[in-house]
């Protein structure tokens, strides 16, 4: 069964440390934890701690407090939901969890059971859980990650200022095959 450790260490690589890019509609972030979209995650009363000190945002140190709040946010918004331990292959279970993270789960979700071929509700239940134990994995990561690249454009398409996030959307999803 996959093993949430390893798939949150690839998610922090690619989220990084605290961002507050004016262009981006999450806003200020942390390790890829946008306020705009999840304002009562525990982890802003820390951030805004730090902000009263000197050196922000260089000063914030992570911490074990922080680093908990950090990955239980990361476990409960979205490995659970899609029952992360319960998929069989690593690179499956970390591409699914990494997608779900920077598109939402429902959009994520919704992508890998259109490669299923299985109903497209966005939430991973026993059919989507079977077929994802089942299939290829090499199939499923190849097909995944061309719809990633086909959501990618859509929002480019969407939002033209997300045009300069795309080419690090798709070498984010190209890692994973």
């Amino acid at each position: 069964m996959a093993n949430f450790k390893l798939a949150i260490e690839k998610v922090l690589r690619h989220e990084g440390g605290y961002v507050h890019d004016l262009v981006d509609l999450g806003g200020e972030t942390y390790k890829g934890i946008a306020r705009n979209i999840h304002p009562h995650w525990a982890g802003w009363v820390d951030i805004d701690d730090f902000k009263r000190l000197p050196g922000f945002p260089g000063n914030i140190v992570s911490g074990k407090d922080l680093d908990l709040k950090v990955e239980d946010f990361y476990r409960h918004n979205f490995w659970d939901p899609i029952r992360g331990d319960q998929i069989c292959n690593q690179q499956m279970a970390e591409s699914l969890f990494d997608f779900c993270v920077n598109a939402g789960v429902r959009t994520g979700v919704a992508i890998a059971q259109g490669v299923l071929e299985v109903s497209t509700d966005g939430v991973v239940g026993p059919v989507t859980l079977g077929r994802l134990n089942a299939i290829d994995g090499d199939f499923f990561l190849a097909a995944f990650t061309l719809g990633k690249i086909a959501r990618y454009i859509h929002l480019v398409k969407k939002r033209p200022a997300n045009s300069r996030f795309f080419y690090g959307w798709v070498r984010r999803a190209m890692g994973d095959i």
